[in-house]
């Protein structure tokens, strides 16, 4: 204290003067000590040091004004804390410079966690797969067809599917609903497209207007040779669709409608109709052709 006493008394003030006019004091000593220097430059360095004087008590004066408002917060926040005070304290002053680096932490921990599970779900789902048999046929629906709501909860239409075929192993399945509704099916339809560049399966089974859609893009197998050949005998009028593609204007048989098929009524879906199509990179083209004569075979 009797240093801030006499830093009060080089500035010329009553002990505990206001912060302002500590200020204003200071302000007013340094235009004096400036001047000074210029009307008695011969003695320069008495006046520099009269200039470091009032500027260190400047200096100390403020300091004691910080650490009072300080210690004024301290106790309206800590005060409560009693004899825990300081404790209190360190905790928050911990909290405040560090509550960045422990959210920080928190979302590195949890990231790895999360990468973790992800890799084991993943190691896991790749076990179960690589147990399974291989995929006799891979099937795409599109169009307007929903799963039935008493469909059973496991793989509903691939069980279905091979009720049909019982000396295969597995069907894989694929539903992308388009609704019929034009008004509906903008945004449907770019999810359709999504799938036609990215997925191939060996068949798709379509409704008329999306048939008439993917038909034109090129992604179907031309079936002109199997209409007049393994599957003459089991046609019968209007179930071979044409179209012309856009590298073809010559229309060929890209599909087949096998909306009449006493087996289409076992697949667990709402359509209103069924035609399909082989792609041309069909990893089971064979038996994609004997799942057609199949259900050729059982048309009403």
């Amino acid at each position: 204290m009797d240093e801030l006493k006499q830093a009060y008394e080089t500035m010329g003030l009553p002990e505990l003067a206001a912060k302002e006019e500590v200020e204003k004091r200071y302000t007013t000593l340094m235009r004096q000590a400036r001047s000074r220097t210029q009307q008695h430059k011969d003695n320069a360095e008495g006046t520099e040091d009269s200039f470091a004087k009032i500027t260190q008590a400047y200096r100390l004066i403020l300091e004691y004004e910080d650490r009072k408002l300080t210690d004024a917060f301290n106790e309206q926040e800590y005060g409560k804390y009693k004899k825990m005070a300081g404790q209190a304290q360190k905790m928050d002053h911990f909290w405040r410079y560090y509550k960045f680096h422990t959210f920080g932490a928190i979302a590195a921990v949890a990231l790895i966690i999360y990468g973790v599970i992800s890799f084991m779900n993943y190691r896991e789902e790749q076990e179960r797969l690589a147990n399974l048999p291989p995929i006799d046929l891979s099937v795409s629906f599109m169009g307007n067809y929903m799963l039935k709501e008493d469909a059973p909860k496991e793989e509903p239409i691939e069980n279905a599917l091979l009720t049909a075929f019982p000396e295969w192993k597995r069907f894989v399945s694929t539903v992308t609903l388009v609704p019929s509704d034009e008004q509906a099916q903008y945004a449907y339809m770019q999810k359709a497209v999504l799938v036609l560049a990215t997925e191939h399966p060996d068949v798709y089974i379509m409704d008329k207007g999306i048939f008439e859609w993917v038909g034109t893009q090129g992604v179907l197998m031309s079936l002109d040779d199997d209409v007049n050949g393994d599957f003459k005998p089991l046609m019968r009028d209007g179930i071979a669709k044409k179209l012309k593609t856009e590298e073809d204007t010559e229309a060929h048989v890209y599909g087949i409608d096998l909306s009449s098929s006493a087996l289409v009524d076992q697949v667990p879906l709402y359509k209103e109709s069924m035609i399909i199509g082989i792609r041309p990179d069909s990893k089971n083209p064979d038996k994609a052709k004997a799942f057609i004569k199949k259900y050729l075979a059982t048309i009403k």
